[in-house]
């Protein structure tokens, strides 16, 4: 039992039942001016809802005088539920409605809670529902569905129980509205947690730390964070980083230049001492693991409770992991889009850049910048020397092309630049190579090869953009060093092209759609046939025939010549036992073979197991090579040619004379034939003293020659006149499939 107070006390603020008709003014015990994040110092709104005038009048006089957890009442009144639905719709903070059931429906008040519900989703609004006929009660799940805050008959309604109902009602208003404060606090910290830019994200998540807190003292969103100096980057100074209310402008400021001196010296201080305050408003100090931290300034005043620090306490350290979070990730998203050479954006933040823009944008261009020669002088000079090089490049961009353009390192010597037409352009960007570079104490000079697209196509995209960029850049390689090539639309379509029939290729590897074919060669002499070569040929599902000339310099592209050499050999070797088992036994097959076949390790085991499993004898096989592969790596070159002769198969030099030809190679390879190309047995009528060299070099060097692309008369005798050994042409039989091969072979004796 309480002791009874020493003096007399004024009557008890809630009125009993007996003295409901001389109801005194309630004033409860002073409250701070906030609670809950409502503002004690203004009314709470109810809204009286009845088709009786005397209801209102009689609500009114009864709760005239009154406040409530600090706050007057202050009522709005409709006689209708449309009335109700205005109101409820032009005022966000009504707090509790009194309703009526039975108006000009019988079911009007409840069909205007299911509109403030559902409609209008009011879920904080205390709704009491008063009705002056019982029977007319709502059902048990109506008042659980559409959370009724009481039902009470009108005669239960005297002054005091008006009253109780209304605190009840009011206090789990105020309450609610604290929770979706809070809710929506936690929301801005998730979703921070969770954003993919670094300086979006801590923003951010900031914000959400300043609203969180905000509600935690049910305040209004009023405060600042301050980031200590050399958090987010090692140069920057300490600076606002989140902002909201009054401070909204302060984002982005200097603490040094804040101007507003008592919220600047309480963050000074917060951070020098690393520990929060309490006086003279609210600072709060987030530690990180590098020593640096954060410090949040809230306008609030008034003593704080233990329980309340203790709570603000226990948010400080949870939050200070959360911030440790966001700086983790904006380290990785440093990684993921700056280059960490040179310290500018990298291919990931590049593209990022071209996806953001507007297309057509006729008022920028992009640009690649290869750097021309960079490997030599790596190789040469190191790749310390190679960085430098690179570090004074990308300064000089920088410091030429500032914003609003952009500039990244996309590849190892190949750097992106975006901007205004007049800055990023051919003149402009070769300018900046005219001046020597200074690298580590030396003077370098330095061209670059370059390739611009305009951004005036609507249909153009992001990554589509720099793809455009590289075919230009490669167009101008195939110029000369330091030109610039512009992309157009021609060039385009040619690579859609080349790519389209390049995946189609692919598809056709392993299919019916690759076949070989089989030209004769024969004695240019007596016209006897000496044997055959397998060539390659694709057949389109739709019956398109796709020249060799096309495809063959993709697959090499591609890497897909081991797979389609692997396929021509197995092909051409069972096709010329079929020949030999078919009574041919002195024809002779002549395969070409790449490069990269050569370049396996695992060729001349494969080639061995072909002959094996074919059954033919390896004096019936030519290989040829080019004498382009020969000067490109001599020393494989004769490495693998004295490994086919030793299985005992023939070599041949194809293509001679088209190439970067040298004597000297064809002194070192130990080749059985050497083949005049067709473009010099083409012109051997109008000049044939190319032709005459290689017939006279091949014999002097012991080998026959043959030559390719006979197709007339005049050219088979003139080969006759220089001595030539053998031909292949379709002066003697076109390349030809196994069964047409079958039958002209019935009529050309070998």
């Amino acid at each position: 039992m309480k002791p009874m107070p020493p003096h007399p006390t004024p009557a008890s603020p809630v009125p009993s039942d007996e003295e409901d008709d001389l109801l005194p003014l309630l004033d409860d015990e002073p409250l701070p001016t906030r609670v809950g994040g409502l503002d004690t110092r203004t009314p709470w709104l109810i809204l009286v809802v009845d088709d009786d005038e005397d209801v209102h009048q009689a609500t009114e006089l009864a709760l005239r005088g009154l406040s409530i957890e600090g706050r007057p009442l202050h009522l709005l009144h409709a006689h209708s539920r449309a009335e109700a639905l205005a109101l409820l719709a032009a005022h966000e903070d009504l707090a509790v409605m009194l309703l009526d059931v039975v108006m000009e429906s019988d079911d009007a008040g409840l069909q205007l809670v299911r509109e403030a519900r559902t409609a209008l989703q009011r879920e904080s609004l205390r709704i009491i529902l008063r009705t002056g006929q019982p029977g007319y009660a709502p059902e048990l799940d109506t008042i659980r569905d559409y959370d009724i805050n009481d039902y009470r008959t009108k005669s239960e309604l005297t002054r005091v129980r008006l009253f109780t109902s209304l605190t009840t009602a009011l206090r789990a208003y105020r309450q609610m509205c604290a929770h979706e404060q809070t809710r929506r606090g936690l929301e801005m910290v998730v979703r921070a947690s969770t954003d993919l830019s670094r300086l979006h994200g801590m923003h951010l998540f900031a914000r959400g730390v300043v609203k969180q807190l905000c509600a935690l003292l049910g305040i209004a969103p009023e405060g600042l964070i301050c980031a200590q100096a050399g958090l987010q980057h090692q140069d920057d100074p300490a600076r606002v980083i989140a902002a909201a209310g009054q401070y909204g402008d302060l984002i982005q400021r200097p603490l040094s230049d804040l101007g507003v001196p008592h919220v600047q010296q309480a963050l000074q201080r917060c951070l020098e001492e690393q520990r929060n305050h309490f006086d003279h408003g609210v600072t709060l100090y987030f530690a990180t693991s590098d020593g640096r931290g954060l410090a949040a300034y809230i306008d609030h005043h008034e003593p704080l409770a233990p329980l309340d620090q203790h709570l603000l306490e226990v948010f400080c350290s949870s939050m200070s992991a959360g911030f440790e979070n966001v700086l983790l990730y904006g380290r990785l998203v440093d990684q993921a889009y700056v280059d960490p050479l040179l310290h500018i954006p990298n291919l990931n933040q590049f593209l990022k850049h071209l996806s953001a823009l507007h297309m057509p944008d006729t008022e920028r261009h992009l640009a690649v910048v290869d750097i021309d020669g960079f490997a030599s002088i790596n190789d040469m000079l190191g790749h310390g020397f190679g960085d430098a090089m690179l570090r004074a490049v990308s300064q000089r961009l920088t410091s030429s092309l500032s914003e609003p353009c952009v500039v990244a390192h996309v590849s190892a010597d190949v750097f992106g630049v975006l901007g205004p037409k007049g800055l990023v352009d051919a003149e402009p960007l070769q300018a900046l190579f005219r001046t020597p570079f200074h690298v580590q104490s030396q003077t370098v000079r330095l061209s670059a090869t370059m390739g611009l697209v305009r951004l005036d196509q609507p249909d153009l995209v992001g990554p589509e953009l720099l793809k455009d960029a590289h075919l230009a850049l490669k167009r101008a390689k195939g110029l000369q060093r330091g030109s610039v090539c512009y992309f157009s639309a021609e060039m385009g379509q040619d690579a859609r092209t080349r790519m389209q029939l390049l995946d189609s290729l692919r598809a056709a590897t392993g299919s019916s759609q690759l076949f070989t074919v089989y030209q004769p060669k024969v004695c240019l002499h007596t016209g006897r046939v000496l044997g055959l070569e397998a060539l390659l040929r694709w057949r389109k599902p739709d019956g398109e025939m796709v020249p060799p000339d096309r495809f063959i310099p993709l697959a090499e592209q591609a890497g897909l010549m081991a797979v389609l050499g692997t396929f021509v050999l197995h092909s051409a070797c069972s096709q010329l036992r079929r020949l030999h088992e078919a009574g041919h036994r002195t024809l002779s097959m002549a395969i070409n073979v790449s490069q990269a076949q050569l370049r396996e390790p695992d060729f001349i085991p494969l080639l061995a197991d072909t002959l094996n499993e074919t059954g033919v004898q390896p004096a019936s096989v030519e290989l040829e090579v080019t004498e382009s592969m020969a000067a490109d790596d001599l020393g494989l070159m004769r490495q693998r040619l004295g490994e086919i002769r030793a299985l005992g198969l023939t070599a041949a030099i194809d293509d001679f004379g088209t190439g970067f030809s040298s004597l000297s190679v064809l002194r070192h390879l130990k080749a059985d034939r050497l083949k005049i190309d067709r473009a010099f047995v083409a012109e051997i009528e109008q000049d044939s003293r190319i032709a005459r060299m290689v017939v006279n070099l091949g014999h002097s060097l012991g080998m026959t020659v043959v030559a390719e692309g006979v197709e007339t008369a005049s050219q088979h005798g003139m080969l006759l006149e220089l001595g030539c050994d053998e031909g292949q042409g379709w002066l003697f039989a076109r390349p030809m499939d196994e069964p047409a091969l079958l039958a002209w072979l019935a009529t050309h004796p070998a």
